[in-house]
C-alpha cells in the first residue's frame, strides 16, 4: 500500500483498534472459560453473557470503522465543498494536497481539463474583444462619412439611407463597445485588482446627472434618493459607470409608459436599485433578460440584448447580489445590486 493512500490510513487508523477489541474478546472469553465454574453459572446466563459481550464488541467496532472512514473521506469532503463554492467563471486548477493517493490521479486529470477549458474560454473572447476593437475604427469612419453626407443638401431618398446607414453604424459601434465591457468585467480576468473605495451615493449623484437630458428627451423624470452619509464600496469605476448607464438606458428604452426613473442609493447593506413606472416585464421575459443577446419578442426598442448581460457580469465581478421585480409585485420593473461592502479583492459571486 502506497503512502498516502487512503487504504493504507484505514489499516493504519483501525488495525491497533482491532487488535485492542480482540484482546479484550480473548480476555473475557478465557476468565470465563477459566476462572469460573458451572455451578457458580447456569448456561442461560453464560449464553446471554455472550450475546451481550458480543452485542458490545460489534456496535465499538462499527464505531471505530465508522469513525475510521469518515477521518479518511475528510479530504474528498473538503474537496467537494470547495467545488461547491466555487463560482462558475472559476476554472482554477484544485488542490491535491491531502488527497488520498488513489483520488489524486482523478483530480489531476480534472485540472488538466479545466485549464484546457480555461484556455479556450480565454481564447474565444480575447477573439471578441480582438475583433470588436478592429471593428470599431472602419465603423467609426462609416459613421463620420454619414455625418457629412448628412450635412449636405441631398435628395430625400438619399437622404433616408444615409440615416439609416448612421443608425446602423452607432449600433454597430455600440454593440462592440458592450463587447469590450463584457470581456473585461469577465471575472477570470481579476478585475478587483483595479478596485478602488468610493462614496456611492456621491458617484450616483454625479454620474446619474448626465442621463438628465436623455431622459427630458423621452419626457421621463429621473429621480435620486440616497442617503446624505457617505456609503462606502470597493469598485471598479469604469465597469461600475457602464453598468448604470445600462440600467438607466435599459429602464428609459424599455419601459414603456413611464414617466419617471428612480435611482435608490441603500446603505445597510450598499445596494442601488433603478426603478421605472412602465408596462413591466413577463415572468417569461424576466427569467431570461440577463442572457447575452436574448430580446423579447415585445421589445419594441431595438437593442443587442447585452446591457442586462453585462450588468449581470459587472454585479458578478463585484461579488453583488441581483435581482429583477416586475408586475404583479411591483409596479413597473424594479433591478436591484447589493454590494458586499468595502473588501477590496472580494470573489464573490452572489444571485437570486
Amino acid at each position: 500500500m502506497p503512502p498516502g493512500s487512503l487504504a493504507r490510513h484505514l489499516v493504519l487508523r483501525l488495525f491497533p483498534a482491532v487488535i485492542v477489541l480482540v484482546v479484550i474478546d480473548l480476555s473475557v472469553t478465557w476468565v470465563m472459560t477459566r476462572k469460573m465454574t458451572l455451578e457458580a453459572w447456569l448456561l442461560r446466563d453464560i449464553f446471554w453473557t455472550m450475546v451481550l459481550g458480543q452485542i458490545l464488541l460489534v456496535s465499538v467496532f462499527a464505531w471505530i470503522l465508522i469513525s475510521g472512514v469518515r477521518s479518511g473521506l475528510a479530504s474528498i469532503n473538503q474537496l467537494s465543498s470547495e467545488i461547491n463554492q466555487r463560482s462558475i467563471e472559476d476554472l482554477q486548477p484544485l488542490g491535491v494536497e491531502g488527497l488520498p493517493t488513489e483520488i489524486a490521479p482523478l483530480v489531476t486529470h480534472f485540472n488538466d481539463l479545466l485549464l484546457r477549458l480555461d484556455d479556450s474560454m480565454q481564447a474565444q473572447k480575447r477573439f471578441i474583444g480582438h475583433a470588436a476593437h478592429q471593428l470599431r475604427t472602419p465603423l467609426t469612419g462609416l459613421r463620420l462619412e454619414s455625418e457629412l453626407m448628412l450635412k449636405r443638401n441631398l435628395p430625400d431618398d438619399v437622404r433616408e439611407r444615409a440615416e439609416r446607414i448612421k443608425m446602423v453604424t452607432d449600433r454597430m459601434i455600440r454593440l462592440g463597445q458592450q463587447l469590450l465591457v463584457l470581456a473585461r468585467a469577465d471575472s477570470s480576468t481579476r478585475p478587483q485588482d483595479s478596485f478602488v473605495r468610493m462614496d456611492l451615493a456621491e458617484w450616483v449623484r454625479v454620474s446619474a446627472a448626465e442621463w438628465i437630458p436623455a431622459a427630458r428627451g423621452r419626457h421621463v423624470d429621473l429621480q435620486l434618493s440616497a442617503p446624505a452619509e457617505p456609503v462606502w464600496v470597493d469598485v471598479d469605476s469604469l465597469l461600475l459607470e457602464e453598468l448604470l448607464s445600462n440600467l438607466i438606458d435599459n429602464a428609459l428604452r424599455y419601459g414603456e409608459g413611464a414617466s419617471a426613473v428612480k435611482l435608490k442609493v441603500g446603505a445597510n447593506p450598499p445596494s442601488l436599485s433603478v426603478e421605472d413606472d412602465g408596462k413591466g416585464i413577463s415572468p417569461e421575459d424576466a427569467e431570461r433578460v440577463f442572457e447575452a443577446f436574448y430580446r423579447s419578442p415585445q421589445a419594441g426598442s431595438e437593442g443587442s440584448g447585452l446591457g442586462l448581460a453585462i450588468v449581470r457580469e459587472i454585479a458578478r465581478a463585484h461579488g453583488a447580489w441581483w435581482s429583477l421585480t416586475s408586475r404583479p409585485q411591483f409596479p413597473g420593473t424594479r433591478i436591484t445590486l447589493v454590494f458586499p461592502g468595502p473588501r477590496i479583492g472580494a470573489k464573490l459571486s452572489r444571485q437570486e
